[in-house]
């Protein structure tokens, strides 16, 4: 427990529901995760915060590994602020884990890879338990096929073919760690890392390889598509429900997890 008065970091990893939320960023006529973050934080403090995100996620997006900091002059032990602060957050927020860090310590900036699970719902029947944790599609979509498919990605590669033309971003150069494909059932799991992400990317990957998948486009089209780096031949930005951050890793002497749970079991 820091000495009331003084600065100290806290570094908070939650998981959120993005379903009824505009993303995560604050806006000023929209709910955010961000605002009701900042609010409970506020109140458990007992002065204004303000967070710092890993990775600011969509509208609908959700979370099952965020990871965010905030400076406080507040002494309370660990444990208050993930029960104090879950107390005073909605049932779709929830803080799991709070970690005391060095002033050095970035949420952002020093993150070193991050990682994200796309789920597809492949089944004649849309879905109603699921409606809003899945991508449903009808194709019967080849697994094998489409992780072929994208190992073309993984690697250091100018990523513009799968870049939203409304990316703030300066380049769209990005290393990509790994691309794995499975499926369990009718689920079907795309697990990506990278060392950051331009707007959009992976869900316009999903959306390229759903395309493979169905066999609608060669196992060659995500490389062709890489290497032409024009993204209005890409595949449809596939839908934000079926998106999770699950990963953020950061140099081991911050101490923190690494991984949050999958929000499905394979």
């Amino acid at each position: 427990m820091a000495e009331a008065g003084l600065q100290q970091r806290i570094a908070l990893v939650l998981e959120y529901d993005g379903t009824g939320f505009s993303g995560w960023q604050r806006q000023d006529h929209a709910p955010s995760v961000q605002e009701e973050l900042e609010r409970a934080l506020s109140r458990i403090a007992d002065h204004p915060v303000a967070v710092v995100c890993a990775g600011r996620t969509d509208a609908g997006v959700h979370a099952a590994a965020q990871v965010v900091h905030v400076d406080t002059t507040a002494s309370r032990p660990l444990h208050a602020w993930v029960l104090g602060t879950n107390s005073q957050l909605p049932e779709t927020v929830s803080v799991r884990t709070a970690h005391a860090v060095e002033a050095d310590f970035h949420a952002r900036y020093g993150a070193r890879r991050r990682g994200y699970r796309y789920v597809f719902l492949c089944r004649r029947a849309r879905p109603a338990l699921l409606r809003h944790r899945v991508a449903w599609t009808h194709h019967p979509l080849d697994a094998g096929r489409m992780h072929r498919a994208a190992q073309a990605l993984v690697g250091e590669h100018d990523f513009s073919a799968f870049r939203a033309v409304a990316c703030q971003a300066p380049h769209a150069v990005r290393e990509g760690f790994r691309i794995d494909v499975h499926r369990h059932g009718d689920l079907l799991f795309i697990d990506i890392e990278a060392n950051a992400f331009v707007h959009h990317m992976v869900r316009n990957i999903a959306g390229t390889l759903m395309a493979v998948g169905a066999g609608e486009q060669a196992e060659s089209w995500p490389a062709e598509l890489l290497a032409a780096g024009d993204r209005t031949r890409s595949g449809v930005t596939a839908p934000a429900a079926g998106l999770y951050l699950t990963r953020v890793v950061y140099p081991s002497h911050h101490g923190l997890p690494d991984g949050g749970h999958w929000p499905f079991l394979a």
